[in-house]
C-alpha cells in the first residue's frame, strides 16, 4: 500500500467529499470547511478544513457561531496532517476540549476476508430490530464502560431509515443468549472506503477471536459491496491487534468537542 497515496484518496474522498451519515442529516461546503450537519440525536462537526494561519481563529470562530445558532455540540475532527500545525492549540484556546487521540488505520479489503470464524459457541448476527438493538447496546455498555444511549438512538435511527439500508451495517456476537462483543460498519457510496466502527468486547471474551472474526465479517460484506479499503480510528487497545492483521497506520485523529 502506498501509504501516502491511500491518505490523500481518503483525505478527497471521505472528508472534502464527505456525504451526509443518514437522511436527515446535511453536508455543507463553506469556504474552506466541510462541516456535517447531523439530524435529530446525529452527529455535528467539521470534517476538513485547510486555512492557513493568518485566518484560522476567523475560521474556527465562525464555525462556533454557526453551530452555536443551531443549539448543536459539535467537533472538530483534527488529523495530524492538518493545517496550521497549531491548529488543536488554537482550538483549544476558542474552547474546545480534546478527546482521546485515535490512529487512522487502514487495511485492504482483500486481505481482511479470509476463512475466519467466531471461536466455538459464537455465532455473528445482524442487528435488524429493537430487540437486536438492546442486545448491542448491552455489549457496547458492558466493552466500554459507559452510557450507551446514545448508541441506541443512532441504531435505532438508522434502522428505520430505509435508505441507509445498503450504507449501513450493525452486528451483535452472542455466546448462547449472552452478548459479548458487537460492531459497525459505515459504508460511502462512491467511495472505495468502508468504515469500521464501535467494535468492542467483553471483558472475559477477549483474545479469543471475537474481534478479529467480526472484523472478516465487515470486510466480507464490504468486498461483496465493492469497497476496496477498510478504515478504522483506532485506539490504542485495538491499535496493535489492527497492525498484526495488516492494517498500517496513516495519521492521527483527535476530536476536539466545543459545547455551546
Amino acid at each position: 500500500m502506498d501509504h501516502t497515496a491511500v491518505l490523500a484518496l481518503y483525505d478527497r474522498e471521505m472528508r472534502e467529499g464527505a456525504r451526509p451519515e443518514s437522511s436527515d442529516a446535511r453536508v455543507e461546503r463553506a469556504g474552506g470547511v466541510v462541516r456535517h450537519v447531523g439530524g435529530d440525536g446525529g452527529w455535528s462537526g467539521v470534517l476538513w478544513s485547510d486555512p492557513d494561519a493568518a485566518d484560522a481563529d476567523a475560521v474556527i470562530a465562525e464555525q462556533i457561531a454557526y453551530f452555536g445558532g443551531l443549539g448543536h455540540e459539535f467537533e472538530w475532527k483534527l488529523y495530524g496532517h492538518d493545517r496550521p500545525a497549531d491548529l488543536g492549540q488554537r482550538l483549544t484556546a476558542a474552547g474546545f476540549a480534546a478527546d482521546q487521540e485515535e490512529t487512522l488505520m487502514v487495511g485492504e479489503t482483500r486481505d481482511q476476508v479470509g476463512d475466519v470464524t467466531p471461536p466455538e459457541g459464537v455465532r455473528i448476527v445482524p442487528v435488524t430490530d429493537r430487540a437486536g438493538v438492546e442486545l448491542m447496546v448491552e455489549a457496547n455498555e458492558k466493552a466500554f464502560g459507559r452510557d450507551g444511549s446514545w448508541l441506541r438512538d443512532l441504531l435505532l435511527a438508522r434502522l428505520a431509515a430505509d435508505s441507509d439500508a445498503e450504507q449501513f451495517v450493525a452486528l451483535v456476537a452472542l455466546a448462547g443468549d449472552e452478548p459479548v462483543s458487537s460492531a459497525r460498519m459505515e459504508l460511502v457510496p462512491g467511495t472505495r472506503f468502508a468504515g469500521l466502527w464501535g467494535g468492542g468486547t467483553v471483558e472475559g471474551w477477549r483474545g479469543r477471536g471475537v474481534y478479529r472474526a467480526l472484523i472478516a465479517h465487515r470486510a466480507r460484506i464490504a468486498a461483496e459491496r465493492g469497497y476496496r479499503y477498510l478504515q478504522v480510528d483506532a485506539l490504542d487497545q485495538s491499535r496493535p491487534i489492527l497492525g498484526r492483521l495488516g492494517f498500517a497506520a496513516l495519521t492521527t485523529t483527535t476530536p476536539y468537542v466545543y459545547t455551546p
